[in-house]
């Protein structure tokens, strides 16, 4: 090559990066005002379908709405798998919960402060011990940070926020009894609702580093398990339209 065509070469300067890069050298160099999009996810198709329409209305260019799976064993991979792909500045995980008593009305939805885990531990039914009652840490911090380290329960940006519910409990299997719901509100008693997802994917973001909001829309009592009684449109127009508003609020730094 002649000395005058790397010259030529040289004067273009860098190929351009593709978006996500780009991106995350903008926010490293320090311009805040380019911000990688949020990232919500929606636990199942049939609950996309109905949120998609309304949320779209709240989503800015470079926002993703997808897919995170059904229980916490597809939300927590599919999470970190996208929290990878996209680089958000935060994630909003979006869906429906059912509610352990009427503190919490059916048909509203809510912005929890906190997520725990229900089923990591030992022994079943009423004998069960959650993990951390047996000294065992889900997560012991990572290079010597213990900042990292994660019991059962996992802040979420609500945190702070007077409009926040309390405690949102995650477990592998939803209530199907009563005898569930008094069970897991024994161990777990400011627990007002529950979901599958929850805190799996609060794992993932603190593992990142990513603030994560969590609004569910109560579609039925716990431990009933008679789709005829569940209010699902209601509840996720409710979803939508907290979600919406949320999409508007800067995110918070739970880290």
């Amino acid at each position: 090559m002649s000395r005058g065509a790397l010259g030529t070469i040289l004067s273009m300067g860098p190929p351009p990066l593709p978006d996500e890069a780009r991106l995350d050298r903008e926010r490293s160099d320090g311009h805040p005002h380019v911000m990688p999009p949020t990232l919500i996810l929606v636990p199942t198709d049939p609950e996309r379908r109905l949120l998609e329409p309304a949320l779209s209305e709240g989503m800015h260019p470079g926002d993703r709405l997808e897919l995170c799976g059904f229980g916490p064993v597809a939300a927590a991979a599919r999470a970190a798998r996208l929290l990878v792909t996209h680089l958000p500045a935060r994630v909003l995980l979006v869906g429906i919960a059912g509610r352990f008593d009427d503190r919490l009305a059916l048909g509203a939805a809510y912005r929890f402060a906190r997520v725990a885990c229900h089923g990591v531990g030992a022994g079943t039914g009423d004998a069960f011990l959650p993990a951390a009652s047996l000294g065992w840490r889900q997560w012991p911090g990572g290079d010597g940070d213990a900042g990292t380290s994660v019991g059962d329960e996992i802040d979420c940006g609500a945190r702070g926020d007077p409009d926040a519910t309390g405690l949102l409990l995650s477990a592998c299997a939803a209530s199907a009894t009563a005898a569930d719901v008094a069970m897991r509100m024994r161990l777990f008693p400011a627990a007002v609702a529950e979901d599958m997802e929850g805190f799996a994917v609060a794992l993932a973001c603190r593992l990142a580093g990513v603030p994560l909001d969590i609004v569910r829309g109560i579609s039925n009592d716990a431990g009933d398990r008679d789709k005829a009684r569940w209010r699902l449109p209601t509840a996720l127009g409710a979803a939508a339209d907290l979600a919406v508003r949320l999409l508007g609020e800067p995110p918070i730094d739970v880290s």
